[in-house]
This record gives structure tokens, C-alpha cells and sequence, in this order.
């Protein structure tokens, strides 16, 4: 199923090869991050299909209101999210996660899961590089973001030469 999506997700993003590798490379860090913190195969699916799906709504979003902000990618990608997932049997409560974890994946209060942690440190991996944020950034996202020990790890192989 998660390679099934996975393609839906290449396919919906077709002609657009730096939002297919964003959502590939937050896809791998979240699964590296969640089996690193020894989560359930059940959290690592749903977190995955999250991974996977997470700026789905970015393309309405900047047909809708002509921009990409957060805000507008977690109301436009719980619904395309749902239509790419609809003929996929899972639980009703994993299907609900996955749209709650995208239609939350940009706000940083009140982070209810570890799934949820996860999916935030697994974007802002990526998007420190993709964005070449300075290391004052990065060390403000490292204090206010991070928590999981596997994320901090990353983040400081990545971006810290290791070190912390």
C-alpha cells in the first residue's frame, strides 16, 4: 500500500520532480527517524502514507490562493488526500490519522504523537537543506523542534558535522 501511494504521488505531482523528491526524501527520513526510535510497524505506516502525502495540497493551494504558506497546504491536502486514498482498505482511525497528520504537518503547538513529531523533524531535515537555511536557523529549529533522540542525531550528522 505504501508503494501504491507513493506512485499516486509521483503521478499527482507528475512534471514537478523537486515536490516528488521533497515528499520521497521526507518519506525516508521519517521512516529512518521512526524505526531509529523503535516505533510500532502500525506507527510506521501511517506515518509513512503521511510522509508520503504531506504537500499534496500545495498545487491547490497555490491555484487557490497563490501561495504555498502552511496554512493553505494543511486545508488544501486532507482533501486530495482522502480521493487518492479512498480505494485503499486500512482502519478508519489510520485513514483519519494520515489526513490529521497533513492537515497539521505545519503547525508545531500542541504536537499530539510521536507519528506527529516525527513527520515535523522528517520536513524540517529536508527543508534546511532545500532551503539553505544559516545555522543560527537551524540551531533555533535544533532547541524549539527537535525531540526525538533519532531526529537530534540527524539533524546534527546532517547539518553539524555529528557533533552536538
Amino acid at each position: 500500500m505504501i508503494n501504491t501511494m507513493l506512485n499516486r504521488m509521483i503521478v499527482y505531482n507528475a512534471g514537478d520532480p523537486m515536490r516528488i523528491q521533497h515528499s520521497v526524501k521526507v518519506f525516508a527520513f521519517a521512516q529512518n527517524i521512526a524505526r531509529n526510535e523503535q516505533c510500532s510497524e502500525n506507527l510506521v505506516f501511517t506515518l509513512s502514507m503521511a510522509a508520503i502525502l504531506h504537500d499534496i495540497g500545495i498545487r491547490n493551494a497555490e491555484e487557490k490562493y497563490h501561495s504555498s504558506a502552511g496554512n493553505y497546504q494543511e486545508r488544501e491536502g486532507p482533501p486530495v488526500a482522502e480521493k487518492l486514498m479512498e480505494d485503499l482498505t486500512m482502519e478508519k482511525s489510520v485513514k483519519d490519522r494520515i489526513l490529521y497528520l497533513i492537515g497539521n504537518h505545519h503547525t508545531y503547538t500542541n504536537i499530539n504523537g510521536i507519528d506527529y513529531q516525527i513527520l515535523i523533524e522528517a520536513d524540517f531535515l529536508v527543508n534546511i537543506f532545500e532551503d539553505r537555511l544559516h545555522k543560527e536557523s537551524i540551531d533555533s529549529i535544533k532547541k524549539n523542534i527537535f525531540r526525538t533522540t533519532a531526529g537530534i542525531t540527524l539533524l546534527d550528522t546532517l547539518y553539524y558535522n555529528g557533533g552536538s
